[in-house]
């Protein structure tokens, strides 16, 4: 009986190599197809495409275990898999121009309040999507955004037409500095023509 237990545990029914070889295909091939498949998938999910990757990690599940249900080959498995993500995050740190070619670049949404309509459509974004991530950002209207972007990792960075608060405020406090230093400075050449 103990025999038994320890078998449907730990045994192993696939070979060691194909236990380790199996998340490594599956992560890679996902990797390419996310990919290919567009920022769009990282951006923003909708109801659809929370369902497709719900289902895409049910999906492959079987393709990175195999027929087995032991601890040790879920094990494996995992370790497989946070072994090439490793793997993948270190070279692509130590290679910039290998990062831009899988991650690809930034496409510019908005220029001067302005949509592109054709890299909206490139990205498979409506027009609707768009304003709800200028709103997130804290803007009411598009003619406010000077420059919107959709980066490579789904998120979106903008520029504003006018200066933030925290920048208006900073420019202020620079603006005082400055008279301050000038104050200072006349104070100190006065001090040293009446000593």
């Amino acid at each position: 009986m103990l025999q038994t237990l320890y078998d449907h545990l730990f045994r192993l029914p696939l070979p060691f190599i194909e236990k380790l070889l199996r998340p490594v295909i599956v992560y890679l091939v996902l990797v390419l197809l996310l990919r290919l498949f567009g920022k769009r998938e990282l951006a923003q999910l909708n109801p659809f495409d929370l369902v497709v990757l719900l289902s895409l990690s049910n999906t492959v599940q079987n393709a990175i275990i195999g027929d087995d249900n032991s601890i040790t080959g879920g094990i494996i498995g995992a370790f497989g898999l946070l072994a090439i993500n490793w793997l993948v995050v270190r070279t692509l740190y130590k290679s910039p121009r290998l990062t831009r070619m899988l991650e690809g670049s930034s496409t510019v949404l908005i220029r001067d309040g302005k949509v592109d309509v054709r890299a909206l459509q490139r990205e498979s974004l409506t027009h609707e999507e768009l304003v709800e991530a200028i709103h997130k950002q804290g803007f009411e209207h598009l003619h406010q955004v000077a420059r919107c972007e959709l980066e490579p990792n789904g998120t979106f960075y903008m520029e504003s037409v006018e200066p933030s608060k925290a920048e208006k405020n900073h420019e202020a406090l620079m603006t005082r500095i400055d008279q301050l230093m000038q104050e200072i400075s006349g104070l100190r050449q006065q001090m040293t023509r009446n000593s």
